[in-house]
């Protein structure tokens, strides 16, 4: 193909994921980019529901129009106790892979500047005046890229900031009797066999029958499948649940780590999502922290019309609380269930979760660090100070 036969876009997204997709709607929703052409690449068509996403609120979203259910409720709970945790004015959301897939491309599919592409993207290359994009079937040029394909690489080939894996089999599950209590999420449950890891199970219940039960570790190593799959089953069957169907299976590993993904950002690539250490480092959570990111480089690019890419970035105090609970969980993967609990055992959850979603003041910071055990976060500050 010769470089007349190229088509050139002024943003190209590859990779359509979360961070992708919540950006690209945005820009369609601003009004400010319709004199902008737009390609998205992606291998996958996005026509499966192959996720679960979940993140709490005090308002409704741009998203509450797929939002399949909100808690009020939460349990918590280790082997020695379980406290229900109400979570106003914070709800739990449920968001399925697939509704957000139908509602953003729905969406962008009125909209001609807007292209996608079923390809899969195999090479990137940066030149002083643009960015060449090639797949295996064409070849594209653009002004920005936005990249969304995660490198493991570059965060597991350095041994600085350690790298955890939030893992998971889930699976929704029918039972014959009513069980679960629809109105109650289980939001971490310790009460599992920890094996010198951090382990815990996690219940969304959508009816007295029906609900998502899943096996989630925050530790480096994968497991077999087996092992994922029997844990759930001895965890039903602790519930008193003999008799149920599968309906249907997910599964996944989402990176924990600290690594700034930010300093693979140049003048006109910019990683996103969990390629720009986008995900919540201390809890896997990904989509509130991308909700937030992509408002945030929607408003960047308004401001700019010819930005720097590599500007885009912030580095806060969060970063580093997040830097010394993923130090100790990787030195000491068997503390997090009593980190976890100390947290949740006597802490207001409202604070917690405001924690999280880092939007607390530095006093109220103290008022949930306070609550975590204070050696093990001790000796993490004096590593991470004096490496």
């Amino acid at each position: 193909m010769n470089s007349s036969q190229i088509k050139h876009f002024d943003y190209i997204f590859t990779g359509t994921g979360l961070a992708s997709l919540m950006m690209v709607y945005k820009m369609v929703m601003s009004g400010k980019f319709s004199d902008k052409s737009i390609l998205l690449l992606d291998h996958d068509s996005k026509k499966s529901n192959d996720r679960t996403w979940c993140f709490w609120d005090k308002n409704e979203s741009l998203w509450n129009s797929v939002i399949s259910k909100k808690w009020d409720l939460a349990l918590f709970a280790n082997e020695n106790f379980k406290r229900d945790l109400a979570l106003k004015p914070y709800q739990y959301n449920q968001i399925r892979g697939i509704d957000f897939y139908n509602f953003v491309f729905e969406s962008i599919s009125k909209h001609s500047n807007i292209t996608f592409l079923n390809e899969k993207v195999t090479d990137i290359n940066e030149l002083e005046t643009h960015v060449y994009v090639g797949t295996e079937e064409n070849r594209y040029t653009t002004n920005y890229l936005f990249n969304s394909i995660y490198t493991k690489a570059f965060a597991e080939s350095q041994t600085k900031y350690p790298v955890l894996q939030q893992h998971f089999v889930g699976w929704f599950v029918k039972t014959e009797r009513e069980i679960f209590n629809p109105e109650e999420v289980t939001f971490m449950d310790f009460s599992v066999e920890q094996k010198g890891n951090t382990r815990f199970m996690y219940v969304l219940p959508t009816s007295k029958t029906v609900a998502l039960v899943e096996y989630t570790l925050f530790s480096e190593n994968l497991l077999s499948k087996e092992e994922y799959e029997n844990e759930i089953q001895i965890y039903l069957k602790k519930l008193g649940i003999d008799q149920y169907k599968v309906l249907e299976k997910e599964q996944g590993s989402i990176p924990m780590t600290c690594y700034p993904f930010w300093k693979k950002n140049t003048k006109r690539v910019l990683n996103i999502g969990t390629a720009g250490g986008w995900t919540k480092a201390s809890t896997g959570y990904t989509f509130k922290n991308s909700d937030k990111k992509s408002s945030e480089l929607v408003s960047f690019l308004q401001a700019d019309s010819s930005p720097k890419m590599n500007y885009f970035h912030k580095k806060n105090r969060f970063w580093f609380y997040d830097l010394l609970l993923l130090d100790i969980l990787h030195r000491h993967n068997e503390l997090g269930s009593s980190i976890f609990s100390s947290l949740f055992k006597k802490g207001n959850p409202v604070l917690i979760f405001k924690f999280l979603d880092e939007e607390t003041s530095l006093l109220e910071d103290l008022q949930v660090i306070l609550k975590c055990p204070k050696l093990p976060f001790v000796k993490a500050l004096f590593r991470v100070i004096f490496s």
